[in-house]
């Protein structure tokens, strides 16, 4: 019965209504559409007889949405607007739109300025971040690019690398003066005191508190296992806790090379862990990759060193 019911609607009558309600004056709609004043009256008055209810209240020249017309014209102006973006990418000389996927903590940690850097030198080129921590999403063969968390090897991506994972404790210098700590002389068995920072391990292959410890000084947890004071759902928000002075979080010291450049983070004492994972940047193997996705890849590996 709808599907009836549209059949009998001429698709214009949407587009006046459409403009109609943008000016609430048929005269200046039919500017814009370059009509008649009666012309979109006329089409107004057949698109309210074909739904059987009225859109507009008329009181001499002022229009006012009735409450149908109100729900219609919020509906009509969402599908307009689908439609616009939609097509898009058909417009003669619009921007050529590469996608990068990339996790949460990657695109709020290191990767926000480069992009901005890159959007700044290459205004012909629109950037789609796709922010995910699905190891799925990332590989998705929808993407142009990827940041894989990564041995080194994906059977569909070429991976190059891009940031180590080497992984100390970090702290804000606030937290360690108001602790009273030489952020030198911390050692791993020091850790169960201080107000540790943690975060929900969603991969096997990630290394929070504890399995750090195993692997670095297994003796501290058999002096005290490590309760952690906060944990969070990322490890973005983790480390933006350990900024704010809250505890201290496990950093991973190439990915937050510029608070450590900046002195916003400290590293804690002298031990480190090499996991011998990391981020990897990826081109897709078995296809083509578009000339402006290159240009962004060859960008984010030129800035990979840089804070």
């Amino acid at each position: 019965m709808k599907d009836a019911l549209l059949a009998h609607i001429p698709l214009e009558a949407f587009r006046v209504l459409d403009a109609a309600c943008r000016h609430m004056n048929f005269s200046r709609a039919g500017r814009e559409l370059n009509i008649t004043q009666a012309a979109v009256s006329r089409r107004i008055k057949g698109l309210e007889d074909h739904l059987g209810t009225q859109l507009f209240t008329r009181s001499g020249k002022n229009l006012a949405l009735t409450p149908s017309g109100e729900k219609l014209f919020q509906r009509v102006r969402a599908s307009l607007d689908y439609l616009e973006e939609s097509l898009e990418p058909f417009r003669i000389g619009a921007a050529q739109s590469i996608s990068l996927a990339a996790s949460g903590s990657v695109s709020h940690l290191w990767l926000g300025r480069r992009l901005r850097d890159f959007a700044r030198d290459n205004p012909d080129v629109a950037l789609r971040l796709v922010t995910s921590d699905s190891p799925a999403d990332l590989a998705s063969e929808n993407n142009d690019l990827v940041i894989l968390y990564s041995a080194g090897e994906h059977p569909r991506w070429t991976l190059t690398p891009l940031l180590s994972e080497t992984l100390a404790p970090v702290a804000a210098p606030d937290y360690i003066a108001r602790k009273g700590l030489d952020a030198t002389a911390i050692a791993p068995t020091d850790l169960a005191a201080l107000d540790l920072i943690d975060y929900e391990r969603f991969n096997a292959n990630w290394i929070s508190f504890r399995p750090w410890l195993e692997r670095v000084a297994p003796q501290a947890l058999r002096k005290a296992a490590p309760r952690p004071h906060l944990t969070f759902s990322t490890y973005a928000l983790a480390i933006g806790a350990a900024l704010s002075g809250d505890g201290v979080a496990l950093g991973s010291l190439d990915l937050l090379a510029a608070p450590l450049a900046e002195g916003t983070l400290v590293q804690l004492g002298d031990t480190r862990l090499v996991t011998g994972y990391g981020y990897h940047l990826g081109l897709p193997k078995f296809r083509t990759s578009p000339p402006e996705a290159v240009r962004l890849y060859e960008s984010l590996l030129a800035g990979r060193t840089a804070p």
